[in-house]
């Protein structure tokens, strides 16, 4: 009798890409897959923004586009005629198929003073924050935002949260929560984030986010909360608790932004 064979199980590649630029250049022919996936949750914050964009608002920045369908969509929706996306990786940046305006620019090398726009609406949407690397960065980046924005604009940025029982499960979460208490510090939040394809893993650097991290930034960047919106990651229902979904945050001009005390774009 012959001996049954072994089962073969089909490897995985991975590869691993410190930069998460580098790394969407990569998963630029994925992406469209990668998003169906997120669908309820990417669709429900764009509900979320399009009922929240002021009224009469025209004109709007795209920070880390990706193929520029999300942005296309909360435009056409909201009567927004003039559109900037800013995409810094080449790959993506391929995949917008819309004539709009293109920034191959990194969030963090936005520079305000060299920009004589304003813009009624500015979106950062899935965890687009959470690629750019140190604290110093993020917070240079929300400095620029802040100055970019009209005096009635808005600034719609959802960002993973990691506290999210949903998606990490309760004794992950936990864990954070307890190492943040003992230890603190601004790569408490790193973590590496993959994308899984057929047989194919990409992974990339990633922070995850607290509600008193995006605080600290936001305020030190001379921003004011509007409204804090917890959504489900995985079916896109609006949550009541935070530790049920992911954190889109509606944030205005701080008053204080038109005065001399304003903090400035370093």
């Amino acid at each position: 009798m012959d001996k049954p064979s072994t089962l073969q199980w089909p490897k995985v590649k991975h590869e691993h890409i410190e930069d998460p630029v580098a790394a969407y250049d990569q998963l630029a022919g994925r992406y469209a897959e990668l998003s169906r996936r997120r669908e309820p949750y990417l669709r429900a914050v764009e509900s979320c923004i399009q009922q929240r964009v002021p009224p009469g608002s025209g004109s709007m920045l795209d920070i880390g586009a990706g193929d520029g369908a999300r942005a296309l969509r909360i435009t056409a929706a909201s009567a927004i005629k003039r559109l900037i996306l800013l995409e810094p990786s080449a790959g993506m940046a391929r995949l917008i198929s819309h004539k709009a305006e293109i920034w191959p620019i990194r969030a963090e090398e936005l520079d305000s003073a060299a920009i004589s726009e304003r813009f009624d609406v500015i979106t950062c949407l899935w965890n687009v924050l959470g690629h750019v690397r140190r604290e110093d960065s993020r917070a240079r980046a929300l400095a620029n935002v802040a100055r970019l924005l009209s005096p009635e604009g808005k600034f719609f940025i959802d960002v993973n949260h990691r506290y999210n029982v949903r998606a990490y499960g309760v004794a992950q979460t936990a864990a954070r929560w307890i190492g943040d208490k003992i230890i603190d510090g601004e790569t408490r939040g790193d973590v590496t984030a993959s994308c899984r394809s057929g047989e194919s893993t990409i992974s990339t650097h990633g922070h995850v986010f607290i509600h008193e991290e995006v605080m600290r930034l936001a305020r030190a960047a001379g921003l004011a909360l509007d409204e804090r919106i917890v959504i489900d990651y995985e079916d896109g229902r609006v949550q009541r608790y935070s530790i049920l979904g992911n954190l889109l945050y509606i944030f205005r001009r701080n008053s204080r932004m038109d005065s001399s005390s304003a903090p400035q774009t370093v």
